[in-house]
């Protein structure tokens, strides 16, 4: 299979994935795209050819990206084209916005328990729910710290 056309289906793979565990089908196609372009950066006109949509629906995808710290602009130096760039540490970056993810759901459990019952079954439901989410946003930084020490390691391995 040409080299092209491995990489489209790995675009395509992954958009796949992506989409099953919940992001929209053309931000996880761009996602993909990038992760798989040798600089990660490419134009709205280099996406739009890539994954063979109009350059119009690169725009919201690539918006929706921003959002979720995946991907961010840039200008090229001497233009005004902007470049969609992704970081390497895309994953990272959104697994710690627990302030934009967990923060709201938090507040509204809070809004919940106010509203129900303490004696019942939706109380120690929400009480759960609510503690879960504390949980997990005290625990993001642990595992960014020991991702950091994994990554730098595997690091060292590149350049051996």
């Amino acid at each position: 299979m040409p080299r092209d056309a491995e990489i489209d289906r790995y675009v395509e793979r992954m958009g796949g994935a992506l989409t099953e565990a919940g992001l929209p089908r053309l931000p996880s196609r761009v996602f993909a795209a990038l992760t798989a372009d040798d600089d990660g950066r490419m134009t709205a006109d280099e996406l739009a050819q890539a994954l063979r949509v109009s350059k119009a629906s690169i725009s919201g995808a690539v918006k929706f990206l921003a959002q979720v710290s995946f991907i961010h602009r840039e200008r090229e130096p001497g233009s005004r084209r902007d470049v969609y760039v992704v970081d390497e540490d895309a994953w990272l970056n959104a697994l710690q916005r627990t302030d934009q993810t967990y923060a709201p759901m938090i507040a509204a459990l809070g809004v919940g328990l106010a509203a129900v019952d303490p004696e019942s079954s939706a109380h120690r439901r929400l009480v759960l729910a609510r503690a879960f989410l504390e949980f997990v946003t005290e625990e993001m930084d642990g595992i960014a710290q020991r991702w950091l020490a994994r990554r730098a390691d595997l690091e060292a391995g590149f350049t051996s």
